[in-house]
């Protein structure tokens, strides 16, 4: 298949070896880059002890940790988003600020959620 991506073609656990530590590239990446997610992670630490001390019962403390880990994902995907904007030009085109502006609204509703089911979880 000549119009694969010439890294693609692993299989079987080398493929997954490889995924392993391209995602663990990516986290790092994201975090010495990328002052929110370094933020969001800041709070994923705080917050997630916390469910797991606060929470009335294990369906909550999933529901409280699901929405802080739900934040870090949208984080990395908005920061992927805006890093490819940036690599394709760094001139300002109302795509390009549509494109970065839809991914941080993506990162305020997840925030909100955390909020809502943090609400809701808690207060019953």
């Amino acid at each position: 298949m000549t119009d694969e991506s010439p890294f693609k073609g692993q299989t079987g656990l080398r493929r997954v070896w490889n995924a392993f530590h391209y995602s663990r590239a990516g986290l790092r990446a994201a975090f010495l880059a990328e002052d929110a997610f370094r933020q969001e992670v800041l709070l994923a630490a705080v917050l997630v002890p916390l469910a797991l001390w606060v929470a009335p019962d294990g369906i909550g403390r999933a529901l409280m940790i699901g929405s802080v880990l739900l934040v870090l994902i949208v984080e990395l995907l908005n920061s992927a988003i805006e890093a490819t904007v940036d690599r394709v030009s760094l001139d300002r085109h109302p795509l390009a600020k549509r494109a970065k502006d839809i991914g941080s609204a993506a990162v305020l509703l997840a925030l909100l959620n955390v909020l809502a089911v943090w609400a809701c979880v808690l207060l019953g």
